[in-house]
C-alpha cells in the first residue's frame, strides 16, 4: 500500500502481528522512488511511505514506526550518508539500505553503519529480499529483547529462596 500526502507518501522496529511492515523510502528521484514503490508496496508484504526530502524522513523517522529506512545519497539539502549519520542517533536499531550509483560509497556507507548498500539500477529480488532480510533480523532482535527483559522481569518476582 502506498498513500501520498502532498509531499510524503505514507506507508516500533517489527511489525504487529497481522500488519504490513512499514518502509521509510528517502528519494528525490521520482523515477527511482515509483520502482521501489511498485516493487515493494505491490511485490512484497509492505507499506511503502515515499519523502523526496531527508529533512521530513528525519522527523518521520524521529516519530517512530518504522521498520525500515531505504535512502537514495544524492539529494539535495542533506546526503543520504548525512541522513544516515541523524538516524543512527536517534534511532540505532533502525535498519537502513543505502542505495545509490556510486559504488565507490560503500565504504563510507558502511563504516557509517548502513545495514545494507545496494547499487543502482537495483534488481528487483534484491530488494525484495534485502528488504524481508532486514526486516525479519530487526524484528527478530527486537522480540529476543522483549524475551529477555519478560525473563528478568518474571525472575524480580519470584520469591527469594529461604534456605530451610
Amino acid at each position: 500500500m502506498c498513500v501520498s500526502l502532498g509531499n510524503v507518501t505514507p506507508g516500533a522496529i517489527g511489525p504487529a502481528a497481522g500488519s504490513q511492515a512499514r518502509i521509510l523510502l528517502v528519494e528525490d528521484d521520482p523515477e527511482a522512488a515509483l520502482f521501489a514503490i511498485t516493487v515493494l508496496a505491490k511485490r512484497g508484504p509492505f507499506e511503502v511511505t515515499h519523502v523526496a526530502d531527508p529533512a521530513v524522513a528525519l522527523r518521520l523517522a524521529a516519530a517512530g514506526g518504522w521498520d525500515l529506512v531505504l535512502t537514495d545519497v544524492e539529494m539535495p539539502g542533506m546526503t543520504g550518508l548525512e541522513l544516515l549519520d541523524a538516524l543512527r542517533r536517534i534511532a540505532p536499531a533502525l535498519p537502513v539500505v543505502v542505495i545509490t550509483s556510486h559504488v565507490n560509497l560503500r565504504t563510507a556507507a558502511l563504516l557509517r553503519r548502513a545495514d545494507e548498500f545496494l547499487t543502482k539500477p537495483v534488481r528487483i529480488d534484491q530488494l525484495l529480499a534485502t528488504a524481508t532480510a532486514l526486516i525479519g533480523r530487526a524484528a527478530g532482535a527486537a522480540g529476543a529483547v522483549g524475551q529477555q527483559e519478560r525473563a528478568a522481569g518474571a525472575a524480580g518476582q519470584q520469591e527469594p529462596a529461604t534456605g530451610q
